[in-house]
């Protein structure tokens, strides 16, 4: 991760990625993307990998990198879409779905918000050369709508509706994502989690124990639930 005051590193990386592109991404840098970009999410999981529909011919070959992501698409009188702009889904919803659809497509950068389940990237991500990348804060769809140059291909649409269809865009410079996870299994998100839960832990340290509670409380941050 970068240092404070440091400028953070740009890495350009034309896709589908390369295996030693993506063994060197670091934590903390931005990335950008050019070449071919895939959405799904729950709807596409599930009806690949619990209903057994087959993949979209020659999806594994165009792109190894899935975007969890709801497009604002508008279709165009000459059958094209025009895309508005690309809002990020928060990536932990699809745990259950990850190993084996990143199996099943050989993906290796997924993109979303919010970040993964801490076990995800050392046992689900990294084993598999894969890496996590977040989107810049929220609000940033519009600006990450203008690096989509072209539809080439949406499949399921009238299935799953535009949400949550499978959507191949052809991207150019298309960021800034910051890299969440490396290929060993690193997280930011996890490596800030701790920090703030080390502090959050002080804040409480010596306090007495509530006089009333409600049903179910508990003041054990390990029987939080997500």
């Amino acid at each position: 991760m970068a240092e404070p005051g440091r400028k953070l590193k740009q890495v350009r990386l034309d896709l589908p990625a390369k295996a030693e592109d993506i063994a060197a991404l670091e934590l903390g840098s931005v990335v950008f993307l050019s070449g071919l970009v895939y959405t799904a999410r729950e709807g596409v999981y599930n009806r690949v990998l619990v209903e057994g529909h087959s993949l979209p011919p020659g999806l594994t070959e165009a792109s190894n990198v899935n975007f969890h992501c709801s497009p604002a698409a508008a279709p165009q009188d000459n059958g094209s879409y025009a895309i508005g702009g690309v809002t990020a889904t928060a990536s932990f919803r699809f745990s259950k779905y990850l190993g084996d659809w990143l199996d099943r497509t050989d993906t290796k950068i997924v993109i979303g918000k919010g970040g993964m389940p801490r076990d995800d990237y050392t046992q689900v991500l990294a084993p598999r050369g894969a890496v996590y990348l977040t989107t810049v804060g929220y609000g940033t769809g519009a600006l990450l709508g203008r690096g989509v140059k072209a539809v080439r291909e949406v499949h399921w649409l009238e299935e799953l509706g535009i949400a949550q269809a499978l959507w191949l865009f052809e991207v150019e410079n298309f960021g800034p994502f910051i890299v969440d996870s490396d290929c060993a299994g690193n997280s930011l998100f996890a490596q800030q989690g701790d920090q703030v839960n080390q502090g959050i832990a002080k804040l409480y340290e010596g306090l007495k124990a509530p006089a009333l509670h409600r049903f179910g409380e508990t003041d054990d941050r390990k029987d939080e639930v997500m």
